[in-house]
């Protein structure tokens, strides 16, 4: 099956009241496809995968220790997705804070992660790897007043996806770095949105190696007012990388959520028939 199928799948949901953005790259051959995929949209907590490549760089460089204790203060802590907050202890290492945002999207682990990388190194490592148009803007708020930015985060399907590629194949600033984000991405456990109808063991040994017959899957997602988003790799007889980001006008109700869902589910069906089939 020809990634085509996936823009043909995108294009679907044309005649709905909202835009979908798609990406999709073959992370071991040269096709990729988008549609919509350069349009700036907020992205919500997919684009935590830019903080946590920047903590992945600095653990693969020396600059911090796995094992240093960061402390949570007051203003780290957010409502929201998260267990953090509801956990008694203070204190608590990069790793595991890394891991509370990977797997569970933790506000408060992410806001204390932030706090101690610098939103500064993550636009760095954003222009390094060629992401000019995925930026946090500011920490995670319970409420945005006029004062902030109205939104955490922006970016594109486009570096959403090649931020993915980038750690599949082992070129997101070292092999290293990139093997530690996929783990990370892999713990994640939000496979609601374009893994839904994969046919994938969320729990299964031996990832990023494919399965015989199989398909793995490791990803980001982000849920805000308005927006739903999932950048990842589908593992099978091919590795795609892939980003979706779907934005609606919350005045048109729950229906422009539900069919938000239905269309990256739709997506996420046809990579799994192009990642279980080898390239044409």
């Amino acid at each position: 099956m020809s990634l085509s199928q996936v823009t043909a799948a995108a294009r679907r949901s044309a005649a709905l009241p909202l835009t979908l953005a798609v990406r999709a790259v073959d992370v071991d051959g040269e096709g990729a496809v988008g549609v919509d995929d350069d349009v700036v949209l907020p992205v919500a907590s997919a684009s935590k995968l830019l903080l946590l490549a920047e903590v992945s760089r600095r653990l693969d460089s020396g600059e911090l220790p796995p094992g240093r204790i960061v402390e949570i203060l007051d203003e780290d802590r957010a409502d929201g997705t998260g267990l953090l907050r509801r956990m008694s202890r203070d204190g608590w290492s990069v790793e595991d804070l890394a891991w509370l945002t990977a797997s569970v999207s933790d506000n408060t682990a992410t806001n204390a992660l932030l706090r101690m990388v610098g939103r500064e190194s993550t636009a760095r490592l954003a222009q390094r790897l060629g992401l000019g148009r995925l930026v946090l803007h500011d920490k995670v708020r319970d409420v945005r007043g006029p004062d902030v930015p109205p939104v955490f985060a922006t970016g594109t399907a486009r570096d959403l996806a090649r931020l993915v590629t980038h750690a599949a194949r082992g070129t997101m600033v070292s092999p290293a770095a990139s093997t530690r984000l996929l783990g990370w991405m892999r713990a994640n456990t939000d496979h609601g949105l374009v893994p839904a109808l994969v046919d994938h063991d969320p729990y299964a040994p031996g990832f990023p190696d494919p399965l015989p017959g199989r398909l793995l899957v490791a990803n980001k997602t982000g849920t805000d007012t308005g927006v739903r988003a999932d950048a990842g790799v589908v593992v099978g007889a091919r590795r795609l990388a892939y980003a979706v980001v779907a934005h609606w006008d919350t005045a048109l109700g729950p229906g422009a959520e539900r069919a938000a869902v239905h269309a990256m589910r739709d997506v996420g069906r046809t990579l799994a028939a192009c990642a279980g089939r080898s390239a044409p």
